[in-house]
This record gives C-alpha cells, structure tokens and sequence, in this order.
C-alpha cells in the first residue's frame, strides 16, 4: 500500500520543524554570482542584483519569520573566480 501524499507532506514538515525553528532569527542568505563588467554585464549585470532586492521587497523581506539578505558578487566571467566565491559563501556565510 503507498502512503498518502498529504501523509508524506506531514512527514517532510514534522522532519524540517527542528531546522527551522533553530534558524527563527538568522537571515536567509540568496547569492546572486553574475557577470558585472564582462561581456555579459549590459544583459545580466548589476541589473540582476536590483531585481533581486525587488522581488525579495515583493514578497515582503521575510520567509518563515526569518529575514532575507541578498549578497551579490561579480565573478568576473571567470569560473574560478566564481567557484571561489561560492564556496566562500557555502562555508562562511550560509548562502
């Protein structure tokens, strides 16, 4: 016999309650990595860390009681550059 859907929703969040209710007030860190002054700056540079910071506005700064911050970083087109700063994130800042 297969479980419910519903029954495993209920699953997943009884599972997830303990995460988020240690994270109440830390803020939700989203990385934008996008190309600032490269060839593709015009198309998706600074552009997208403003619609970013729009759409976070949107949708009310919050999630779940905690907080969103947006960190955004150039990665210079250069996939090193970029690996570097996403594991800096990961490791440091909790992106």
């Amino acid at each position: 016999m297969r479980p419910s859907i519903p029954a495993l929703l209920a699953a997943a969040l009884l599972t997830a309650l303990p995460v988020l209710a240690r994270a109440e007030g830390k803020p939700l860190k989203i990385g934008v990595l996008t190309d600032m002054n490269g060839p593709y700056g015009d198309a998706s540079g600074a552009g997208s860390g403003v619609a970013a910071r729009m759409a976070v506005q949107d949708f009310g700064a919050k999630v779940l009681g905690r907080p969103i911050e947006i960190l955004i970083a150039d990665h210079q087109n250069r996939p090193d550059v970029a690996t570097d700063i996403a594991r800096q994130w990961y490791d440091r800042d909790d992106v």
